[in-house]
């Protein structure tokens, strides 16, 4: 029976996926809320990760090992680092690398210590599952999700991608950085805090995750969106959409 993990990257972002739920009980480990229940016929076990990768990585254990998750989806907000992508725009994971990590010489820059890899790939069927229900959101228009003021507001006309995302411990809003990143690991699409920690969880756990990320800014400072406003008229409201339709399709 699937018993799938939700993390959302801030609380903002999974309030109404917890709405979802049914047959509800609240669980507090580590000062960590873990709402358990049912979306559907589905048991879903949904949790805030905190921000960064420590924090994402003791969420993400404790929901393996204390709740028994089969599978692991992360859902959240990212800054973009590839041109083209825009706000609003989907990005579902392939693979994930932590952009900060650095233990050269002993090792290659970027390389997992003791795993001698530095990309990690999210579950191909999980995240084709996740592609499949991001369109089929879009194919049905986010005018019903969103709100035609939020579509006018942040200028969206969302697409989906699928590629690599990088995560790290650092806040990424210069051009500078942006480009050093980019410079360094060409393929990525987006960047945020914690994704590929959850990822290194999952492989050494032998867990099934993928990560959804919308995109929330450019990851630079040229680009200038009500953060806050955009988390709750539109993250919060893709991440409904989403997760609903993830589990429809189970």
């Amino acid at each position: 029976m699937r018993n799938i993990g939700i993390l959302g990257a801030m609380s903002q972002e999974i309030d109404e996926v917890k709405a979802l739920l049914t047959e509800k009980t609240i669980v507090n480990i580590a000062n960590r809320e873990f709402v358990v229940g049912k979306i559907g016929n589905v048991r879903c076990v949904v949790a805030f990760s905190k921000w960064g990768k420590v924090a994402a990585t003791i969420t993400a254990t404790l929901l393996i090992q204390e709740f028994g998750v089969t599978d692991l989806i992360f859902i959240g907000t990212a800054g973009a680092l590839a041109d083209g992508l825009k706000v609003g725009d989907i990005v579902v994971s392939r693979r994930l690398v932590q952009h900060d990590l650095d233990a050269r010489p002993i090792i290659p820059r970027f390389e997992l210590p003791l795993l001698n890899r530095v990309y990690i790939g999210s579950d191909f069927e999980l995240s084709e599952l996740a592609g499949r229900a991001v369109s089929n959101l879009l194919e049905k228009g986010i005018e019903h999700v969103v709100g035609e003021e939020a579509i006018k507001d942040f200028n969206l006309a969302p697409k989906l991608y699928f590629g690599d995302i990088a995560s790290g411990d650092q806040f990424i809003n210069s051009d500078e950085k942006r480009q050093e990143i980019l410079g360094l690991l060409p393929e990525v699409l987006c960047v945020e805090m914690e994704g590929a920690a959850v990822a290194q969880v999952c492989l050494e756990f032998n867990t099934p995750f993928t990560v959804i990320r919308t995109i929330s800014d450019t990851a630079d400072h040229n680009a200038r969106v009500d953060f806050g406003k955009f988390i709750v008229e539109v993250a919060n409201a893709y991440s409904r959409a989403i997760i609903s339709e993830i589990i429809r399709l189970v």
